[in-house]
């Protein structure tokens, strides 16, 4: 049976202690800012991904504590190995709705304990494990995420909806874009305008249009910008000058 030593042992073979420099600065470990004493080792996300492939049943016990590591790596792996799971079991000729929603709690625990704590955990991961799941769902979760004080669940509860965009539905991203307007904190400006974009470019164009008429003026800059990042200049202009 496969071990979360076992995979720490197969991260540690690819990893590389100049990048873990670097993405310590990026992932902004800094005293003070948003990741503040996270660990990295030093492995980039593509010989991350390969080296987790033999890992790709790793049971629940063995993910948790990759969970609890201080080690941002060890956590990524964590949740892209969730994910994965939770993929296999949506599959037509391998579906498993218990396992689905096992996996799903297990994730949301995940959150609410503060193992996802940094962007890039959320977005790889949330979509898949909270959105896909919650699609003939009630969605109430995500609004409780939302309203959380911790970033990263109200990061989790709008990224989550990434999931919902890919099946044709904007309905919960557009609702809880309005929710969290007046969300300053950058990492959701960002998301907040991310998801909204991509109702424009995945849904429907006039529903994010129709969005942007009603809001724009009260929008943060910065989500201002992600939503009418691929709107003819011109719009975009129009809408950003609304400011």
């Amino acid at each position: 049976m496969s071990s979360a030593e076992q995979v720490q042992s197969a991260l540690a073979e690819v990893s590389n202690p100049v990048d873990a420099i670097g993405a310590a600065r990026y992932f902004k470990s800094g005293p003070g800012e948003y990741g503040e004493g996270d660990v990295f080792i030093g492995v980039r996300v593509p010989a991350l991904r390969q080296a987790i492939k033999p890992f790709a049943q790793l049971p629940p016990g063995e993910v948790q504590l990759l969970l609890d590591s201080p080690v941002h790596e060890h956590r990524l792996a964590a949740v892209l190995i969730l994910a994965g799971q939770f993929q296999r079991a949506s599959k037509p000729r391998t579906f498993d709705a218990g396992e689905r929603t096992r996996l799903s709690d297990f994730y949301l625990a995940a959150v609410r304990a503060g193992r996802v704590n940094n962007w890039d955990l959320v977005d790889s991961s949330a979509p898949t494990l909270l959105g896909d799941f919650l699609f003939d769902r009630d969605r109430g979760v995500l609004f409780e995420l939302a309203a959380s004080d911790i970033l990263w669940e109200r990061r989790a509860g709008m990224i989550a909806t990434q999931g919902l965009i890919g099946r044709g539905d904007a309905s919960t991203t557009l609702e809880l874009a309005s929710v969290l307007l007046p969300d300053r904190a950058d990492l959701m400006q960002k998301a907040v305008g991310w998801m909204l974009r991509e109702v424009g470019k995945r849904v429907d164009r006039a529903l994010l249009l129709q969005f942007l008429d009603a809001h724009a003026a009260e929008m943060g800059r910065t989500a201002l910008s992600y939503a009418t990042e691929h709107l003819a200049p011109e719009l975009r202009a129009e809408y950003r000058a609304r400011k």
